[in-house]
């Protein structure tokens, strides 16, 4: 490490959460230097879990959802630039921004996040077809939901269903379409996907799987007509998109960097050029399990990636080996998954409650490599805690303990 006085500055691309986190972190981590930030949104770094839940219901606004306060970041003397990034020279660690400036790098992490997809269908462009990604997203998206308004969601993954979920608390008759037979793809087994679909059908949400959109086209009435690929339409004031996101790996892409649908690093968070990591949604890490890489999108991943790569861009040589884990509230209802499930040989079934159950999920050596729980957030919330800590250390209890509902997992740590 350079002289914190070098002219060399710790510059962090992307000022979303796993950027700000970082930035947070080197200066609790002991840098004195400057610290850059530079980010195409206007806002300071914020969370995005509550754009799709409480900023759309209005029990948030917009300040309410930022990481920190305004003055924390002008006290610790964080810089925070609204401006694109045209390239990074690698060789002479520069950063280039689009009004040709440069910034000269100590190190730099790259948080760049994703793209939100959007549909490449006829008639997609249209007013009121619609994407949530940011914050300025879901403020536009919320005064729209007003009770009776029509709501299509097209994706049936956890963005698209908490999106339904928010709509029909305000009142919106809603309806969910997913090109794919069930609803979450491959994040949660089976029966946990159906699970989840009967809450939602309950709640008055219209499902329909196997269907994709081919064309949008506006009614005499002004409403938007969205054709099926079963021949039906459904009509809706408001279509939302929730289809993922691309990672946005561009600018390491074009300095030479490794990339494959996002950023490789290595177990340090530390890119195929020195001096340069990566942490969020771009980074393609070595899986805790099996080493094999993975990428994950989640608000854990944010935070935790975003620690460790702050220690290793002032030297240390961190490995980072989270347990992945993320969840989604819909209703009163809570999915939470820790773990690799994918890697599971065996699973076996806890019902720790009314319309509630928690599968764990074994692998090789008959150690637990996941968990998968669903249900009233108040009563699997605690069990999902202690679920997630079991296999954070690798353990290997019973089936028999573990489905009964009346042993307390607390004992087995």
């Amino acid at each position: 490490m350079t002289d914190q006085h070098d002219a060399r500055a710790m510059v962090i691309v992307g000022a979303g959460h796993a950027g700000g986190r970082a930035a947070a972190a080197l200066r609790e981590f002991g840098w004195r230097g400057r610290i850059v930030m530079i980010g195409a949104e206007p806002h300071l770094p914020y969370e995005r879990p509550p754009l799709s839940k409480q900023v759309l219901t209005g029990e948030r606004d917009a300040s309410q959802c930022a990481l920190r306060s305004r003055d924390a970041w002008q006290a610790d003397r964080i810089e925070h630039k609204l401006a694109s990034v045209r390239s990074i020279v690698p060789g002479s660690r520069e950063v280039l921004l689009a009004d040709d400036s440069r910034i000269a790098y100590e190190a730099l992490l790259l948080a760049t996040g994703g793209h939100v997809r959007k549909l490449s269908i006829p008639g997609a462009q249209l007013d009121g077809v619609m994407t949530l990604r940011t914050l300025d997203d879901a403020l536009c998206i919320a005064p729209r939901l007003v009770s009776g308004a029509r709501v299509l969601i097209v994706g049936g993954g956890f963005i698209g269903l908490e999106v339904a979920a928010s709509a029909r608390m305000r009142g919106c008759e809603v309806s969910v379409i997913e090109g794919a037979a069930r609803l979450l793809g491959r994040a949660v087994p089976a029966d946990i996907a159906q699970s989840v679909q009967d809450l939602h059908e309950r709640n008055g949400v219209a499902v329909h799987v196997g269907v994709a959109p081919l064309e949008i086209t506006r009614t005499s009435q002004g409403a938007l007509r969205v054709l099926l690929s079963d021949a039906r339409s459904i009509d809706a004031e408001v279509v939302i998109v929730g289809i993922g996101i691309e990672p946005a790996h561009e600018l390491a892409r074009d300095a030479g960097l490794a990339v494959n649908r996002g950023v490789i690093v290595n177990a340090q968070l530390e890119t195929s050029a020195p001096g340069i990591f990566a942490a969020g949604d771009i980074a393609i890490h070595p899986g805790r399990f099996t080493g094999a890489p993975i990428r994950q999108e989640t608000w854990h991943n944010a935070e935790t990636q975003a620690r460790t790569a702050a220690r290793n861009m002032l030297g240390a040589q961190a490995a980072y080996d989270e347990v992945p884990w993320f969840w989604s509230d819909q209703y009163d209802h809570q999915l939470q998954v820790a773990g690799e499930p994918s890697l599971g040989m065996r699973t076996v079934r806890r019902v720790p409650g009314v319309s509630a159950s928690m599968d764990f999920h074994f692998g090789a050596a008959n150690r637990l490599v996941g968990v998968s729980g669903f249900g009233p957030a108040h009563v699997i919330a605690k069990d999902m805690k202690l679920a997630r800590m079991l296999v954070e250390r690798g353990l290997s209890p019973s089936a028999d303990v573990l489905s009964d509902a009346s042993f307390k997992l607390k004992a087995l740590l």
